[in-house]
């Protein structure tokens, strides 16, 4: 039965390196593994490293206030999240806030105003066939005669023009003269019985009354009235207009002046779009275009309104692409376009042309939001917030070594070298996650990494006092720390599944910074549990065969004398006794 044991033993013996070179190998593959992707440092919040915080809040349409739900603001998030990081703002944060708010964290960047500027154009996205426009402030051009051929007059220089993307030349054959605005106004508000029920489809002008005809005129009025230099003025066009009625709205030409549109009804929706962007076009000599790939459903809808507007005169064979209740972009048609995608071309540079394709990609929102509050973080204070920080977790650490050197001297030692590892641990693990997962430190996680400090030196704490607990008992060091390690274990998984559970919860049910201090306090939680068990015991099963520790050194923390042990109580104890003894 000896030489089995002794067997046994040995076997257990050879653990503890195993499990130090298997932690060791770790730190050593996550630190390689940082030094490769280039990212040495931990990816900052916007607290930290400075930017903007945006507070959007969803406004729910008359009578529709059921849209406001969680797959809604899913993908209110999703989209917004795209069109932002389309910019290159790859550190961007947008997360959901309570029942109908969203906020969007922009950290300071190259392309940071340009991404604030497109979070704040939130609402749907539009293609509206144009009725009438004119430079703001300017004479109408908003009837144009037609011209005697019958054929649209020419289109003014510099307009953005839609062709087929595959097509290098389209023609332009429309043959039918144009009509007046009250006309095509009375035909967009009166649609007939057999349009009606087509969604996408232009309304044909019979049927109409004088109900149409005085909608027409309030309109016509409004559109007369309407000054689009004016801020105020521009923030309410449209705001009361559904998507199936006409409607006025404004936006910049190419020269940068202000024109007022009268707008059909929408004929395509923004969803409509599967994919557009920003290309140089250098076969035909176009420069920067913007390429757009529509749905099934979206093709024959475009196939159906550039084939009618391609039949009028300007400016209406043209169709405003309208976002947040701005016109982004007016191209004309001459053609029909019938293959699912399209070009528009015009006088675009790389910057217009990548934020005319990241409307059309990203623009489409399932609700439309107002901006509640927007505040600005600079990285100055962010700096300042940090390093007050970095400080309250230096003196924390301190206090927690100065704590362990005074009672439990030599076992400080393996406190300490644990706690290093941890963080160690900490560090790269928090500057990969940044590039993996968005993992953005922020000044709550820095206060659950402080925390961390507490929760991993009470793990080590309490598994000393369990190998005190065995010698007091008078037992030697070896068999001290082995039967110590079961009762440690128990405590320490349990102590830790409360901490990691409590991080778990708060992580699901907060938003915001806070998720940051969950997510430090969760990661930190199951490190210690990794550092407890492959790295602490095994190096105090090492140390234990050490004489400065196996003797009971008086530096070693584990003195028998000082820890007031007692001789073995098996060799006093008495066969038996009487019971009047036991009583007494």
């Amino acid at each position: 039965m000896a030489t089995p044991k002794k067997g046994r033993n040995a076997s257990a013996q050879s653990k503890p390196g195993r499990s130090l070179a298997l932690i060791l190998i770790a730190i050593a593959a996550l630190t390689g593994g940082m030094f490769a992707s280039g990212h040495t440092k931990p990816r900052l919040g916007i607290d930290l490293a400075g930017g903007t915080s945006i507070t959007l809040r969803a406004v729910p349409e008359a009578g529709n206030e059921a849209a406001i739900n969680k797959t809604n603001m899913d993908t209110a998030v999703s989209i917004m999240e795209r069109r932002v990081n389309g910019l290159g703002v790859s550190e961007s944060e947008v997360q959901t806030q309570g029942r109908d708010n969203i906020v969007v964290n922009i950290p300071k960047g190259t392309n940071s105003e340009q991404a604030r500027k497109q979070v704040g154009t939130t609402a749907k996205l539009y293609f509206r066939p144009v009725i009438a426009t004119e430079i703001a402030g300017g004479k109408g051009t908003a009837s144009p005669s037609p011209s005697p051929t019958g054929k649209p007059s020419d289109q003014p220089s510099g307009k953005p023009e839609v062709t087929d993307k595959n097509s290098a030349s389209p023609s332009a054959t429309p043959t039918t003269q144009g009509r007046a605005v009250t006309d095509a106004l009375k035909a967009d508000a009166t649609p007939s019985a057999s349009a009606s029920d087509k969604p996408g489809s232009s309304p044909s002008p019979s049927g109409s009354g004088g109900t149409a005809q005085g909608d027409a005129n309030a309109l016509q009025a409004k559109y007369a009235k309407l000054d689009c230099t004016d801020e105020k003025t521009r923030s309410t066009v449209g705001d009361d207009t559904k998507a199936s009625d006409p409607t006025l709205a404004c936006g910049k030409n190419s020269q940068g002046q202000w024109q007022k549109y009268i707008l059909g009804p929408a004929e395509v929706d923004g969803t409509d779009v599967d994919k557009a962007q920003a290309v140089l076009n250098t076969q035909t000599g176009a420069g920067w275009t913007v390429t757009m790939d529509f749905t099934d459903g979206g093709a024959k809808k475009f196939a159906d309104i550039t084939g009618k507007l391609a039949q009028n005169q300007s400016p209406q064979n043209q169709f405003a692409i309208v976002l947040d209740g701005e016109v982004v972009s007016d191209p004309y048609v001459k053609q029909a376009l019938t293959g699912g995608n399209a070009e528009i071309s015009g006088n675009f540079n790389q910057q217009s042309a990548q934020d005319l394709s990241n409307m059309l990609s990203y623009g489409a929102l399932p609700l439309t939001f107002k901006v509640d509050s927007m505040t600005t973080v600079t990285a100055a204070l962010g700096g300042d917030q940090l390093q007050a920080g970095l400080i309250a977790g230096a003196i924390g650490l301190a206090l927690v070594v100065i704590y362990l050197l005074a009672y439990y001297r030599g076992l400080s030692f393996i406190a300490i070298l644990s706690l290093l590892v941890s963080a160690a641990l900490t560090y790269t693990l928090m500057a990969l996650l940044g590039p993996a997962i968005g993992f953005a430190l922020n000044l709550p996680a820095v206060c659950g990494a402080i925390v961390a400090i507490g929760i991993t030196a009470d793990s080590f704490i309490v598994y000393f006092e369990r190998v005190r607990d065995e010698i007091r008992e008078g037992r030697s060091l070896r068999p001290a720390v082995e039967r110590a390690w079961p009762r440690a274990r128990r405590t320490i998984l349990v102590s830790d599944f409360v901490s990691f559970l409590a991080a778990a919860v708060l992580f699901l049910v907060t938003v915001g910074k806070v998720q940051g201090f969950a997510f430090t306090l969760g990661l930190t939680t199951l490190l210690d549990v990794v550092v407890v068990f492959l790295f602490t015991k095994p190096l105090l099963t090492l140390m234990a065969r050490r004489p400065f520790f196996a003797n009971g050194h008086k530096w070693s923390g584990l003195d028998p004398k000082s820890l007031g042990a007692q001789p073995p109580l098996r060799r006093t104890r008495r066969p038996s006794a009487p019971v009047e003894t036991k009583e007494a």
